[in-house]
């Protein structure tokens, strides 16, 4: 899973709009649906605030939640 589609799914899981999310880390809703669709991905400061908004890892965000041993 990309960090758009990741994104879109904490999104729908809290049952919130793209303008909500937006207006929580401080971004544009057009910003939210261009990371959701793949157009571009956001720099490393949204991705912590993405983090801290939906309780889960920046790796978590980035796609890394499978490690290796």
């Amino acid at each position: 899973m990309n960090i758009g589609e990741i994104i879109k799914e904490l999104r729908l899981e809290k049952n919130i709009s793209q303008k909500k999310l937006a207006d929580a880390i401080g971004v544009s809703q057009k910003a939210i649906d261009f990371w959701e669709r793949g157009v571009n991905e956001p720099k490393a400061s949204y991705i912590v605030k993405l983090a801290d908004y939906f309780e889960v890892s920046a790796d978590y965000i980035l796609g890394r939640n499978n490690f290796f041993s």
